[in-house]
């Protein structure tokens, strides 16, 4: 239990409290400087690769690349309950920055293969650094903050989402693609001198067992629990049809709204915008209301945004999108926090990478069945049944009578 933070009550309350203790402040200035760097990183990579090759294909794969270890979620999770994570969290955004200075030599299509590689081990770090950040938040900060600490983190990250990948297509079409990876490289090491000032006293590692039944055990520690399940099965589901439901944007713009493609962007802007609200609501609405309920609601409000992209007007599609924005991370901030109050501290990474996998893998899965679907069902149709199909979710989730412990 992290023994720095405010207990009294003042302060501006729970958020106040958040903000003013020592190790939720510096994970936060973390998360605002790391995600940064990734988010600048995440569109300038295919902005590099097209530059290169000329390939379209190819910009479209740097996304898939640094997805693509996601599905190894609760295996590469092991590793934070393994050693003491924060030297590990220190240790991953080194060796990302010394990893991302390889892409200096990137100056030829034929060199292309070092970027690809870059982006996998950039993947493979992001899983086991979020796994080593969720078990280690749990000791640092106290968990009466867990809640409003998770959705700032929530805010923190869309906020750079709405910020940095502009910021970087910028430098890169000026500078050229190695000036963003030299600038993703000083924030990991910012965020690596950030983590080593937290103060938490870790307890020394379980000495792990067979390498595929620890990480059994995360999935055992969802499966059994009758908080985390319907939780994390509630935020797949909705997951799947977020994806499904970003498949359809581009159909959604053209065919209903009748706009050009560029007009996605002015709507992921207004999602993003809504995430933000979000995440600084996360925290006092789930004081007042079970996790489940919590997320229920917000899955409902997404599910009623999705359904509202059918009728052909601008001003439903702008508040559709920030309903969207606003509804989808209620599920993801109650599941992680349900994660982080209700796991052992020694199960708490395979757990945390787990859930992730559970709920950011039918993402990825929605969006590319969903890019068949459109040309089926077309636009209208799409949305239609993915609201529905994540107002079933909703109303699934919200009828059990359960909250975090």
């Amino acid at each position: 239990m992290n023994t720095t933070a405010v207990k009294s009550a003042g302060r501006g309350g729970p958020l106040g409290r958040v903000l003013t203790d020592r190790n939720a402040g510096l994970y936060l200035t973390g998360v605002v400087v790391s995600g940064f760097g990734t988010s600048a990183m995440w569109l300038t990579a295919g902005i590099w690769a097209k530059s290169l090759t000329g390939s379209d294909a190819l910009a479209a794969l740097t996304v898939f690349a640094m997805w693509a270890p996601t599905p190894a979620g609760p295996l590469l999770g092991t590793v934070a309950d393994r050693v003491r994570r924060r030297p590990l969290l220190v240790g991953l955004n080194l060796a990302m920055a010394a990893l991302l200075l390889s892409l200096l030599a990137l100056d030829s299509a034929g060199r292309i293969w070092i970027l690809f590689t870059v982006l996998v081990l950039y993947g493979v770090n992001g899983v086991v650094q979020d796994a080593a950040e969720a078990a280690l938040v749990a000791e640092a900060v106290d968990h009466d903050l867990l809640a409003d600490f998770n959705g700032l983190r929530m805010t923190a990250n869309e906020g750079m989402k709405l910020l940095a990948p502009l910021l970087g297509a910028g430098i890169c079409t000026r500078y050229g693609g190695a000036a963003v990876a030299v600038l993703d490289a000083v924030t990991f090491v910012l965020a690596a001198g950030i983590f080593a000032l937290v103060r938490v006293r870790e307890a020394r590692p379980v000495p792990g067992g067979h390498w595929l039944a620890d990480t059994a055990e995360g999935a055992r520690t969802v499966w059994r629990s009758p908080v985390l399940r319907p939780l994390v099965l509630a935020g797949a589901a909705t997951m799947l049809c977020a994806g499904l439901n970003g498949a359809a944007i581009y159909a959604v713009v053209d065919d209903r709204l009748g706009h050009s493609a560029a007009y996605v962007g002015v709507l992921y802007a207004v999602q993003g915008a809504g995430s933000v609200a979000s995440g600084l609501l996360a925290g006092p609405l789930l004081r007042r209301l079970p996790a489940h309920r919590y997320a229920a609601a917000g899955i409902a409000v997404f599910a009623v945004s999705v359904c509202g992209r059918a009728l052909p007007y601008d001003a439903v599609a702008l508040v559709c999108s920030a309903g969207v924005g606003l509804g989808l991370p209620c599920v993801l901030v109650a599941s992680m926090t349900a994660v982080q109050r209700a796991t052992p501290s020694a199960l708490l990474g395979r757990t945390a990478s787990t859930a992730n996998t559970l709920l950011f893998v039918p993402n990825a899965v929605g969006t590319g069945v969903g890019a068949g679907l459109v040309g089926l069902m077309g636009a209208e149709g799409l949305v239609l049944v993915v609201g529905a199909l994540a107002l079933a979710a909703a109303l699934t989730l919200w009828a059990p009578a359960r909250s975090l412990p």
